[in-house]
């Protein structure tokens, strides 16, 4: 090659680079040191205007999404109840306006015991063995019957629940070698990640049967808060839960999603999805998934949940509730449950519990009653101090376990 040739292979080999910089953005910057597409063209730049790293982002969320989704996807379930219900028929109202037949002019309608079942809630696959994790608001019904319906549509019947008597957690039994529909076929479980270190603004997964209908439906958003306290309940059964520290998400979470997964980009379980907000949009709520590794160890250890159980239903108050009303900050207590230990130590309904053990309830979900308590095992003792009418008191309380 003459050098005249040289040269034009040279100049070439600049242009095509340069092509390269100007398209591509990326080779700018590792060869020449600076960002000459931005200084060409910012509107398809990688700059703050920049097209190509916003396209960039979007594929590798997307690609995360997507991944993360279909590694959960086969262990979560569909939690379905069988029951009986009185359904109302229209009864048959001929014309005999004579009564010639004997029969009842206008029998209206009537109402017939019928056995139906509704797909209610989501849950994931724990272990190979059966052991299925759902939210007990969903299977609060000691009555009915239960099943679950896995990601590649087989049944099985649920043998036995495991209600957790304070957190609304609870624990299927199914036979994996029984299913009701379909072959038998190994479970695939979740794979549960950590919950004591989420940030704001963290991407998660949602998955479950939304509205009780579309299963295996996926959503996603960011963590949009961290220690939250909630009410939680179905829209299918009657009943409702207090919970405190609680993930809140803007990944759309329905009623049905209630028991599925709420799952981080790397496709590990992190919290339960529980609830919905009925006042807001694009708010729901999840139990960190730490919550539930140390009921699970609980119930591996002793084959049940079991709590200690102080008794009362409360609402915290804050500082500035406090200041309001001219009351201490701490547990205003709502109800006291019969026979529970509050009741055998005198507590009543509107007093603020302020301490325990001497830790002070500040209102803040950190320092909740229930934090506080749940520490403590079956049987302990602990000093709980309130406050009534401007007095102060302390009492002895012995915790229980709760039934379920």
């Amino acid at each position: 090659m003459n050098k005249k040739n040289g040269k034009i292979f040279t100049v070439i080999a600049i242009i095509v680079l340069v092509i390269g910089a100007v398209f591509g953005g990326a080779i700018s910057d590792r060869i020449f040191g600076y960002k000459i597409l931005d200084k060409i063209w910012p509107s398809l730049g990688n700059g703050n205007g920049g097209a190509g790293p916003v396209i960039q982002r979007v594929v590798t969320e997307e690609s995360a999404v997507i991944n993360s989704a279909e590694k959960v996807a086969p262990s979560v379930v569909t939690i379905g109840i069988s029951t009986t219900q009185a359904i109302m028929h229209p009864s048959f109202n001929f014309n005999d306006p004579f009564g010639f037949f004997g029969g009842q002019q206008n029998p209206g309608n009537q109402f017939q015991q019928q056995q139906v079942n509704q797909d209610i809630g989501s849950g994931f696959i724990l272990t190979k063995d059966g052991l299925i994790v759902t939210n007990k608001h969903v299977v609060s019904d000691s009555s009915a019957g239960y099943r679950v319906i896995t990601y590649d549509n087989k049944e099985y019947k649920v043998q036995k629940i495991f209600r957790d008597p304070t957190n609304d957690i609870a624990i299927l039994k199914i036979n994996p070698d029984q299913p009701t529909s379909g072959s038998a076929e190994k479970l695939t479980p979740v794979v549960l990640g950590d919950s004591g270190n989420l940030k704001v603004g963290q991407f998660v997964i949602a998955i479950g049967t939304a509205l009780g209908e579309f299963r295996h439906t996926v959503t996603h958003g960011v963590i949009s808060g961290l220690g939250r306290g909630i009410s939680a309940g179905s829209p299918y059964e009657s009943s409702v839960e207090q919970l405190d520290n609680v993930i809140q998400t803007d990944a759309a979470i329905n009623p049905g999603n209630s028991g599925g997964p709420l799952v981080n980009l790397s496709g590990q379980v992190i919290g339960i999805n529980t609830a919905v907000s009925s006042q807001g949009q694009n708010i729901g709520f999840a139990i960190p998934i730490n919550i539930v590794k140390t009921e699970i160890d609980n119930f591996n250890n002793t084959g049940q949940f079991s709590r200690p159980y102080i008794g009362v239903r409360y609402v915290l108050l804050d500082m500035n509730r406090a200041l309001e009303y001219d009351v201490p900050t701490g547990a205003y207590v709502q109800e006291v449950i019969s026979g529970s230990p509050a009741d055998k130590a005198g507590i009543q309904n509107g007093d603020i519990i302020t301490k325990i053990d001497g830790k002070k309830i500040t209102g803040t979900d950190a320092t909740s009653l229930s934090n506080l308590i749940s520490p403590h095992k079956v049987g302990d003792t602990v000093q709980v101090e309130y406050w009534r009418s401007g007095n102060t008191k302390t009492v002895a309380v012995t915790l229980s376990e709760a039934s379920q």
